[in-house]
């Protein structure tokens, strides 16, 4: 699998492009704005985009979910637990700073364990609600997109609606940190890290 990473939107949210190099297909990971500049990396790359993929509702990751599902037809896969905010801006944050951005209802909704397949690779959904209530990360080979559930030395924020701060610690212990140590984590914002490096120093879960 290759990954392409694009820093997007006002507050820099990490967009992620992950591909098969064999077949080309593709899936957009949280394209939380600047539409036009991933559609340029899938143009460029000639990529097959089959699924955009949000690992959370809140604007600044799905905000260029539309313009990316009518260049490329990919369909929109979110948790359940948080499809209602794709198009409702009060939930989703944007309308408390004036944006008022929706998309879409997604196309199909997903659940903890399930597959997502791109090209030879499999994306496991590992469910890690605390930040929102269907915030997911996403496993696939040797690297984990955490979205906002795991930074670098950090964790998720919890104080917006549906956010639980000890049902995000537990998960993180419970789901993430069983992992092995040498499993790279590309976040949501900020630099990459590792399980073994978060197990060591985050501060949030020792």
């Amino acid at each position: 699998m290759k990954i392409f990473k694009m820093e997007v939107g006002q507050i820099g949210t990490n967009c992620y492009i992950l591909c098969c190099e064999d077949t080309l297909e593709a899936a957009v990971i949280d394209p939380g704005g600047d539409a036009e500049e991933i559609i340029a990396v899938i143009n460029r790359e000639k990529l097959n985009v089959k699924y955009i993929i949000n690992t959370h509702g809140h604007a600044d990751h799905i905000a260029a979910n539309s313009r990316i599902k009518s260049v490329t037809g990919a369909a929109v896969l979110i948790h359940a637990d948080d499809a209602d905010m794709l198009t409702s801006a009060q939930l989703n944050l944007s309308l408390y700073i004036g944006a008022g951005i929706t998309c879409e209802p997604a196309d199909k909704l997903l659940n903890d364990g399930d597959n997502i397949g791109i090209g030879h690779s499999k994306i496991k959904v590992i469910h890690t609600p605390g930040h929102t209530p269907g915030g997911i990360c996403l496993l696939v080979e040797d690297t984990l997109f955490a979205g906002d559930t795991l930074f670098a030395e950090s964790v998720g924020r919890t104080d917006f609606p549906g956010g639980s701060h000890s049902q995000l610690i537990q998960n993180i212990k419970n789901k993430l940190l069983t992992l092995p140590d040498e499993i790279k984590v590309l976040p949501g914002h900020g630099p990459a890290t590792t399980i073994g490096r978060e197990r060591k120093m985050n501060p949030f879960i020792q």
